[in-house]
């Protein structure tokens, strides 16, 4: 019988080969839409923590007090760490920091309240006065919300 000293090396090559093959395939992310509600993230205890009360929020279609003057478009687009989360928590946390986000721009701009909010999630609208959209993977939580800063009568 002959040995081939070669085999082994050329084995283990194959199979690496083929191991490095199935690993360089794409893998499908999760991606999962939520729309949740609003009022869940207001009634949060960290939300009074994260989100100072000196900012109003209106949500699409919302009525507000009289526009006195208006600084522009606004958009906020946090990600969350979703990591070993409940996709709900990740999403609420999340969209306390957009909120958060909307509120420090308005104060910067000069404004008191951000109206027409909508959810921009990939840039694409989804408008509701009770719920936003949120999208969960397995590491990351993501909302985006889109709005105009403006000084409303007080």
């Amino acid at each position: 019988m002959t040995t081939r000293p070669w085999a082994p090396i050329w084995t283990m090559a194959l199979a690496a080969g083929v191991l490095s093959a199935f690993a360089a395939q794409p893998s499908q992310a999760r991606n999962t839409r939520y729309l949740l509600k609003i009022d869940e993230v207001r009634q949060d205890p960290r939300y009074k923590e994260t989100v100072p009360d000196d900012v109003a929020f209106y949500f699409a279609g919302q009525s507000h007090p009289a526009t006195l003057q208006s600084f522009g478009e606004v958009i906020a687009n946090p990600k969350g760490n979703s990591f070993g989360r409940p996709d709900e928590e990740a999403c609420r946390w999340t969209m306390m920091s957009a909120l958060k986000e909307l509120h420090d721009r308005a104060i910067e701009e000069g404004g008191n309240a951000v109206v027409d909010i909508v959810s921009y999630y990939r840039k694409v609208v989804y408008s509701s006065a009770s719920t936003y959209e949120c999208h969960a993977g397995g590491f990351v939580a993501g909302v985006a919300l889109k709005g105009v800063v403006v000084k409303v009568a007080t």
